[in-house]
């Protein structure tokens, strides 16, 4: 639980510190030199003491270092032991001097032991210090031309050595900083700001390839001027100051190159193609770039390069230049080069206008331009064919055809070359007229016309004039349909070619075509018999033929007539007809008239049959006449009619008186009121049934029937129907009874007396009595 530490060492002594060790009156510490013949060194620390010092010790020795605790009896409560060396011997500064403003130099024995060195430079309160290894040792960062106290000491592994004697030593002065300009080729201009402490300064100038002389200036002053100095040259300056006893100070070196000469033999190629110059010249000695201005008026085109070539790019047409050529290097320029001319070409001329006097010549013409010597105008077609005009005036002439465009430029010359491309105009002369003019169809009001296509034209306007008026059709197409035209009327055709560029060629021949006569207009349809009839029109056109026609679910009839009617014949009863009439001619054909309706009487029913249904009433049907909707039949005698209006194709017709001959009428009705009257074979009605029949009883098996007569000289018949039976009696016409026998008794019995007809059944309608 005891231990001792080392907290500083010097050459000849160790410092010690202990801790309190409990029970110690006393401390001992003894130092014993370890390999080296020597004294040990023991001191007597009280137990309020807890660090002392070893002194008298040998430098650079290593000792071995006991510390005993001991109590007030004198025995050693415990100890502690440790190795360490003492610091190496002090040195002795030989010398110390300044080279350099910032720092001092020191030189010294070296001292045995000591691995490296503490040096010192002291100025008032402040210092620096830096460890160096051995002699001699430059201490840096300080300050220019001021007076330090310089120490040195010596370090080992076990410590530093105490500060040797000081010595005294100045910084020498700060170097000047310089301004180096170059303000023309052969001179060189040096300043620069007053140094601390400085009496005088010294200058030098070399060329820095080390030919020629040294030039070297003293002087109290802060600015020199070196003359007569090689152009584009470096060179290498270096200044110092001096103070009053004449040291020097630091150094400056300034390498500084004279700014060069004009460059010699310049040279401008002009390219026309590109408006642009290349300028080349002789290279001037230490120049690193070069500078081409080329100057017209108010304009200025530069280039920079650090070849002997540049390019001026942007030149302007119809202008001249006067390029001059500048060096520069790092020091400056040069003086501009004597200026070259250039003389560009031509700008394009301008104010081009384009006419043509008359058809098939162009007249070109355009404003004249600066520098131009001559001009040269291409006309080139637009299939392929060109021709040219060479002329000093502002004006040519060429020839020209219907329908080209053609593309015209005008180029100015001089020395310099050709004009830059300009404008390039296009004039298209009016469009050829159209060829092959036909009328392809004709109408009343519609004609339509077709041409050959032709050059030039992109647009074609068919113009078809009467005295009334223009019709007017456009079409980008060879073909044009001229409608809303008067019917039978003779039009001067025209077709004009248009371009957008020149509009029209108003010169084309015409042609007369005429349209087809007009629509007739049917004025009245009247009927001559059953199935005639006839159809009277308008006519409007003595070279016309007119055309009628009937149609219809029946067929179609028509008929021809170059008048104002025709007979239409055998038209088929009960049909609707539609009736149209159309014109010819040379010209064409009419579109047809308005049509007009035409309905013919109903048909007759082909049969008719009477059945007398009792003595006063008559059944009447037939078959279904075409085209009728209602039917009238009546039948008449003397004794008066019988009527029915019907929509069917029977009636029962009362009224009918019996034993009476009737004729017999029919009257098909069509649904707009035409009518058909239709006769047929006269009817008889049936004998009138006998009156006041009464029954006798004839004995058990006989019955006698007793009937009134009609007045008519007739037979009747008497029939009996019964359930064990039927029985029939025919009297004769002169009695008006007939008697029944032998008939089955206990039945109930029918009895009808009837007249007997000629021909056809019995009569079924007669009164029926009964008998039992």
């Amino acid at each position: 639980g005891f231990s001792m530490s080392i907290y500083d060492v010097t050459s000849r002594s160790i410092y010690l510190r202990w801790p309190k060790f409990s029970g110690a009156s006393s401390y001992r510490v003894r130092a014993t030199p370890v390999n080296t013949v020597g004294h040990s060194v023991l001191v007597h620390f009280s137990d309020v003491t807890l660090k002392g010092a070893l002194t008298s010790l040998i430098p650079n020795t290593i000792y071995a270092i006991q510390a005993e605790a001991i109590d007030k009896n004198g025995i050693i409560l415990a100890k502690t032991q440790i190795m360490h060396s003492t610091a190496p011997d002090i040195p002795v500064i030989d010398q110390a001097y300044s080279k350099l403003s910032n720092s001092i130099t020191v030189k010294w024995r070296a001292v045995p032991g000591a691995t490296s060195y503490l040096l010192t430079a002291q100025d008032g309160d402040s210092f620096i210090e830096t460890v160096v290894t051995n002699s001699p040792g430059t201490v840096t960062g300080l300050k220019p031309a001021t007076l330090y106290r310089i120490t040195l000491r010596s370090i080992n592994s076990g410590g530093k050595s105490q500060p040797s004697p000081f010595r005294k030593a100045k910084t020498v002065l700060a170097a000047p900083i310089l301004s180096v300009s170059s303000p023309s080729c052969d001179s060189i201009a040096v300043s620069w700001k007053a140094v601390y402490m400085a009496a005088g300064f010294s200058v030098s100038l070399v060329r820095s390839d080390g030919l020629g002389r040294i030039l070297k200036e003293n002087t109290t002053s802060t600015s020199l001027i070196f003359t007569n100095l090689d152009p584009g040259t470096l060179y290498t300056i270096k200044a110092y100051a001096w103070n009053v006893n004449g040291i020097p100070g630091d150094d400056f070196t300034y390498n500084q190159r004279t700014s060069p000469n004009a460059p010699a033999d310049v040279k401008v190629a002009f390219n026309r193609e590109a408006l642009r110059a290349i300028v080349s010249w002789m290279p001037a000695e230490g120049a690193l770039a070069y500078s081409v201005t080329a100057s017209s008026g108010l304009l200025n085109l530069k280039c920079n390069t650090s070849s002997a070539s540049c390019m001026v790019q942007s030149l302007q047409c119809g202008s001249e230049y006067y390029v001059s050529v500048t060096a520069y290097n790092d020091a400056g320029s040069s003086k501009p080069t004597d200026a070259v001319g250039l003389k560009t070409i031509p700008c394009a001329p301008v104010n081009i206008s384009i006419e043509e006097d008359e058809p098939g010549h162009l007249l070109v013409s355009w404003s004249s331009v600066n520098f131009g010597h001559y001009y040269v105008v291409f006309v080139k077609s637009d299939d392929g064919l060109e021709v040219h005009c060479n002329t000093s005036h502002t004006q040519c002439h060429f020839q020209s055809d219907c329908g080209f465009t053609y593309f015209i430029s005008v180029f100015a010359y001089n020395k310099a070359g050709q004009s830059p491309l300009g404008d390039v105009f296009n004039y298209t002369t009016a469009p050829c007229c159209p060829s092959d003019l036909r009328a392809v169809f004709v109408s009343s009001d519609t004609v339509q016309v077709t041409w050959a296509p032709v050059r030039g034209a992109e647009l074609y306007q068919a113009r078809a004039a009467d005295r009334s008026g223009v019709v007017l059709c456009n079409d980008t197409a060879t073909a044009c349909t001229l409608s809303a035209l008067h019917c039978n009327t003779r039009y001067n055709i025209t077709v004009y070619s248009f371009s957008e560029a020149r509009g029209s060629n108003t010169s084309c021949a015409s042609q007369y075509v005429a349209t087809a006569p007009c629509s007739p207009e049917i004025k009245n349809i009247s009927k001559e018999a059953l199935s005639v009839i006839i159809v009277h029109w308008q006519s409007n056109n003595e070279e016309a033929t007119y055309i009628v026609t009937a149609r219809g679910e029946a067929g179609f009839w028509r008929c021809t007539s170059s008048g104002n009617f025709c007979t239409l014949i055998n038209l088929p009863c009960g049909s609707a007809f539609s009736v149209s009439a159309i014109a010819r001619s040379p010209a064409g054909q009419s579109l047809p008239s308005y049509s007009v309706p035409l309905e013919t009487a109903p048909c007759c029913p082909n049969d008719l049959i009477l059945t007398q249904v009792t003595q006063s009433v008559t059944n009447i049907s037939w078959s279904v006449g075409k085209g009728a909707q209602t039917y009238v039949t009546m039948l008449e005698s003397p004794k008066g009619q019988a009527k029915c209006h019907t929509l069917q194709n029977y009636c029962l017709l009362g009224c009918i008186t019996c034993g009476t001959n009737y004729t017999v009428s029919l009257k098909a009705i069509s649904e707009t009121g035409l009518t058909s009257s239709c006769t047929y074979q006269g009817y008889s009605s049936s004998a009138c049934c006998p009156s006041g029949v009464k029954l006798y009883r004839l004995g058990n098996n006989g019955i006698r029937v007793h009937w009134r007569a009609s007045g008519e000289t007739i037979n009747y018949n008497t029939d009996l129907h019964g359930s064990k039976g039927n029985f029939t009696c025919t009297s004769s016409s002169d009695l008006s009874h007939c008697d029944i026998t032998e008939i089955p008794c206990g039945d109930v019995y029918t009895v009808v007396v009837s007249p007997v007809t000629n021909k056809g059944p019995k009569l079924t309608f007669c009164p029926k009595k009964i008998y039992s």
